[in-house]
């Protein structure tokens, strides 16, 4: 009966530690769509721009769309690497 219990246990903590482990894989990705999304709604308005005469806020807005793109990425692996690491630790 005690082994029973203790598999148990440990089989609720390993499958708790692999929903750790994606956790920040999905964080990660929801963040690059969210990324992707802002990038391509200013891709949108550098074009409107472009076509209206306004180079310099096209190039504005389109360098804009990398940066928030840049960032957003960086700050999902960050989260990712942060939750990977954690996860470590508990092992």
């Amino acid at each position: 009966m005690r082994t029973q219990i203790v598999l148990a246990l440990l089989l609720a903590l390993s499958a708790g530690s692999a929903l750790a482990a994606d956790r920040g894989d999905r964080i990660d990705a929801r963040l690059d769509q969210r990324g992707e999304r802002l990038d391509e709604r200013f891709d949108r308005r550098a074009e409107r721009a472009q076509d209206h005469g306004r180079d310099r806020r096209a190039a504005r807005l389109d360098r804009t769309g990398d940066r928030v793109e840049a960032r957003l990425d960086a700050r999902g692996d960050r989260i990712d690497r942060r939750v990977d690491r954690r996860q470590d630790r508990r092992h």
